[in-house]
């Protein structure tokens, strides 16, 4: 007991949040029963707390809670505590069954939060739909863009929903400037995902990187990995993007100017040439008048 205790002051302290550990993803048939797993991290006892269940609908709704240890199970939601195994048993699924299962743990005394396991995500199938995987395609970037550039990826065509996607460059992992939908988008029978990769325009333009987006999907067995990559691009005009763009900017400034003193111009010559007709009238009028006098 002394040991786990100082154990988990070593976690809270070290912010170490991996106390709670829960089985993978499930996505059964309607009617099915299945069991979803709990266990504590390495060195840890579940008699040192207490364990609780709580779900999440996939609308991100407020987490409702489930059930607790030795709390009497009732209807189709049952827990089972053996050793260091705290288990939810879910009987005739139906479609709303579908949530975010949570597995927690909080010290018998109360007076600590509740750690919470990552979560096991339960997709009960609809009818008449097919479990298939996603094609993923990678869009280079715009061209208007200058200094950085946003590679976009976008998974579609899948079913159920239970996919993950990741970046590399050159095969290593990049996270930093990766911005990937929070919810996939249903259409009909199938969901599509997007996911954007930043880079600078100097990285863009580098015929030997390649940009390649992985996309993970749970077909209910096994992860698939679904992958697609495209090359960076030679800088057409040799020099820098966003130097190009200061000079079409300058180019479209001083066309600007010229037109403006053209049309300038061509009211100042419009204006002689009135002026000079005029004085040519009241010359040539002079001298008829001139004329009718002799």
């Amino acid at each position: 007991m002394f040991v786990t205790v100082l154990h988990l002051l070593f976690l809270l302290h070290s912010g170490l949040t991996a106390i709670v550990l829960q089985s993978g993803d499930q996505t059964p048939h309607p009617g099915a029963t299945v069991t979803l797993g709990c266990s504590m991290a390495a060195g840890l006892s579940m008699s040192s707390y207490t364990m609780l269940w709580y779900r999440q609908n996939l609308n991100a709704a407020p987490l409702e809670f489930l059930t607790k240890e030795y709390e009497k199970n009732q209807g189709r939601f049952q827990s089972f505590l053996h050793t260091n195994n705290f288990s939810l048993q879910i009987t005739e699924l139906f479609l709303n069954d579908s949530s975010t299962y949570y597995c927690a743990a909080t010290m018998c005394s109360g007076s600590y939060p509740p750690y919470f396991g990552e979560g096991t995500r339960l997709t009960v199938l609809e009818p008449d739909h097919d479990v298939t995987p996603p094609t993923v395609q990678v869009f280079k970037p715009s061209e208007k863009e200058c200094k950085v550039k946003t590679l976009v990826c976008v998974a579609s065509g899948f079913y159920p929903d239970h996919v993950s996607v990741s970046w590399e460059v050159d095969g290593l992992t990049e996270t930093d400037s990766v911005a990937t939908d929070n919810t996939a988008l249903k259409e009909g029978k199938h969901y599509s995902l997007s996911s954007r990769l930043t880079v600078q325009s100097k990285t863009w333009f580098k015929p030997s990187k390649k940009f390649t987006c992985r996309v993970s999907f749970f077909n209910g067995t096994d992860t698939i990995p679904v992958e697609d990559s495209i090359i960076g691009e030679t800088d057409s005009g040799g020099m820098p993007n966003d130097t190009k763009m200061k000079i079409m900017q300058n180019a479209k400034l001083t066309y600007s100017v010229l037109i403006a003193k053209s049309f300038i111009y061509g009211v100042f010559i419009m204006f002689l040439v009135w002026k000079l007709k005029g004085l040519s009238g009241k010359q040539s009028s002079r001298e008829r008048s001139c004329g009718l006098n002799n």
